[in-house]
This record gives C-alpha cells, sequence and structure tokens, in this order.
C-alpha cells in the first residue's frame, strides 16, 4: 500500500531550524563533496559521497522568470540525532530543489517573496517521493551557515583561543542574505561589535533594531559608507545584487580579515574588489562549482571547504581568506534531512 507524501510547511520548518544543526548539517555536505572529489569509491569503504550535477535553469517566458532544479545525492554522511546532540546517525539522502525566482514578485498588490523555493525528499531504497518541505528559509539559512563554517575553519583557528575569540563582523547589504548572515554570526560565534551598510540607510536601521531586541551583548553599528563598516571588521559578510565593487583592500585596516561573498550579481566576484582578490586565498564550496560560474575570476583557488575540513590544512598565516559561496544542492539536501528528522522526531 503506498503511503501518503509528507508535506512540511514553512512554519514546521522555522519551528525546528537553529544554527547548530544547520551548521552541523552544511559541514557534513561539504566534507562529503570534498570526499567525493578526492575518491569516487570512498563510499564503498563506508566514507561520505555525494553526486550533485550542475543546477538546470529554465527561463519561463519573462527573461526575469527563473524556475531552477538543483538534485543532490549525498551518501553516509552523520548527522546529530534529533534526541540527543551528543550521538549522531549515518544518513545518506536523495533531494532535489525546486526554486523560482521571479523578479516582480516584490512589487505586486500582494507581494511576494522575489525566491521562493520547495525541497522534495526521495527514499533512498525505492526512489518513491516521501517529502515536500518548504525550502525558501532553508535557502537563506544554509548560505548563511556555509559562511560561518568557512569563517569558523578559514578565520580562527589563526588564534590559540579559536572560536571562543571575540570578534567584530560586518555586513555589507542587509536584504536577507544580509540578515541570516548577521544572525548566524552573532548566534553562533562570540561577536562583540556588528557593523550593518545598505545603500537604502532604512534598511540597516531597521535590521539594527531587530538585532538590538534579539541578541544581547552585541554592540550594533549602523554605518553610513561601506568603508566604515569593514574598517575595524575582523570577518566581512557581502551579499548583494552588486555588479561593482562595494569593498576594496584600501578599506580594510585589520592585519587578518575574513571575507564571505555570497552576492548573486551579474557574475559571482563582482561586489568584492580586484585588489582584495589580488591580495587574498580564495577558498571554495565546490570545484565543479567554481569552474562554471568563476570564470574570469583573476584571484588564486585554493581549495574546498571540505578540504580544509578533512586534512586539517589551515591558512594560519595568510592575510585575508576569502570564501567564494555559490551555493550547493548537497547543502540542501543535508539540511532538509536534519528538518525532516527533527519535524517527524516532533510528532512522535
Amino acid at each position: 500500500m503506498s503511503t501518503s507524501i509528507i508535506q512540511i510547511t514553512a512554519e514546521q520548518v522555522r519551528e525546528v531550524l537553529n544554527w547548530r544543526m544547520v551548521c552541523a548539517a552544511v559541514e557534513e555536505a561539504m566534507k562529503s563533496v570534498s570526499y567525493s572529489q578526492e575518491d569516487q569509491d570512498r563510499d564503498e569503504h563506508g566514507s561520505p559521497q555525494t553526486s550533485q550535477p550542475a543546477r538546470s535553469m529554465t527561463v519561463c517566458g519573462d527573461k526575469h522568470n527563473l524556475l531552477l532544479t538543483m538534485p543532490a545525492y549525498v551518501g553516509n554522511y552523520r548527522l546529530s540525532s534529533s534526541t540527543n546532540d551528543e550521538s549522531t546517525l549515518k544518513s545518506s539522502t536523495i533531494a532535489c530543489k525546486v526554486v523560482t525566482s521571479f523578479g516582480k514578485n516584490p512589487e505586486r498588490a500582494n507581494p511576494l517573496p522575489r525566491i521562493m523555493a520547495n525541497i522534495l525528499i526521495f527514499n533512498t531504497e525505492t526512489g518513491k517521493l516521501d517529502c515536500i518541505m518548504d525550502g525558501t528559509d532553508i535557502t537563506a539559512w544554509r548560505t548563511a551557515a556555509a559562511s560561518l563554517v568557512a569563517t569558523k575553519y578559514l578565520y580562527f583557528p589563526r588564534y590559540p583561543e579559536g572560536i571562543a575569540r571575540p570578534i567584530k563582523v560586518a555586513i555589507i547589504g542587509t536584504g536577507v542574505q544580509g540578515e541570516s548572515h548577521a544572525l548566524g554570526m552573532c548566534s553562533y560565534f562570540t561577536v562583540s561589535d556588528i557593523y550593518l551598510w545598505n545603500r537604502t540607510s532604512t534598511n540597516a536601521e531597521s535590521l539594527g533594531k531587530k538585532l538590538q531586541a534579539e541578541i544581547a551583548n552585541v554592540r550594533v553599528h549602523v554605518c553610513s559608507t561601506a568603508s566604515e563598516a569593514v574598517a575595524d571588521a575582523d570577518v566581512v559578510c557581502v551579499g548583494t545584487y552588486s555588479s561593482t565593487p562595494l569593498v576594496t583592500h584600501t578599506m580594510l585596516k585589520k592585519r587578518h580579515v575574513h571575507i564571505n561573498t555570497v552576492g548573486a550579481g551579474q557574475v559571482h566576484f563582482g561586489e568584492v574588489g580586484p585588489d582584495i582578490y589580488e591580495n587574498g586565498k580564495v577558498y571554495i564550496d565546490s570545484w565543479e562549482n567554481a569552474k562554471k560560474e568563476l570564470n574570469g575570476l583573476k584571484a588564486e583557488l585554493i581549495g574546498e571547504i571540505g578540504e580544509v575540513i578533512n586534512t586539517k590544512q589551515y591558512p594560519l598565516n595568510d592575510k585575508i581568506t576569502i570564501f567564494q559561496s555559490m551555493g550547493m544542492a548537497a547543502e540542501d539536501a543535508t539540511v532538509a534531512q536534519s528538518i525532516f528528522n527533527a519535524v517527524q522526531c516532533k510528532k512522535e
């Protein structure tokens, strides 16, 4: 007898989302991708393995209306148990994120998000569709979580106190990604000061008020220029649609700085100045993504974040590290599986 398809709403997703869970799932995805790059046969020995073809993009009449599909298989990875954070469960996941990007949605009489997503989870034994999950919040959270994981392994190993070290964070662009990065950074690390800048200052002010209301012991600064925002920052997060540089090398005053750039402009690397790439070392989420989406970037690509985690070869002496985030279907798969497990656990 066939069983019904489980539907998980945006509200159910929000009830179980937390940064520790999402970061752990994203870290597993990153490690799995790098294991797969190193040795396609490692899954036979019980190591993680990932298969994630390039995302497809379908133009839906108007060039501003897009349908994107991002399928992935992640096998033999470990997730924290929903009932015990100290224990882990061996997992395998088949999932596909389906995203619509309709640029005029916010301008409608009844506004809708520009980007909406659903994630399909399939049975790994039969291929049957088991679950349809709202993926809009997951996209924002897993993107920010990738930056958190990158910061954890690229910035903090330089210092003996590790992630206990207080940091100052700059957020350039205070839209959906800016907000998720700000909340994630303040929740996951010890942030003493956070500097916010947005071209429309009211957006930065709004996020500043939210951070002051929700996050304790963090000094919030709304800045009038991007230069002011990054001047004293240890970690810079840039998430905009800008095709021209918003942050340049001369703006950075600290000796060691880590930059997370997640923008989605005409090119993935448009929002950070060429002089930063000339003076920094670039890390990526996936070599396959980098080959397709970083064509034309004049910078030294060191390797995947997963490679750094797996090999423990941390960039201890680099003055500037850059995480060039492009997003991976594997991250959506592992985060969706974590949420699925947590929601099912709540029902029991």
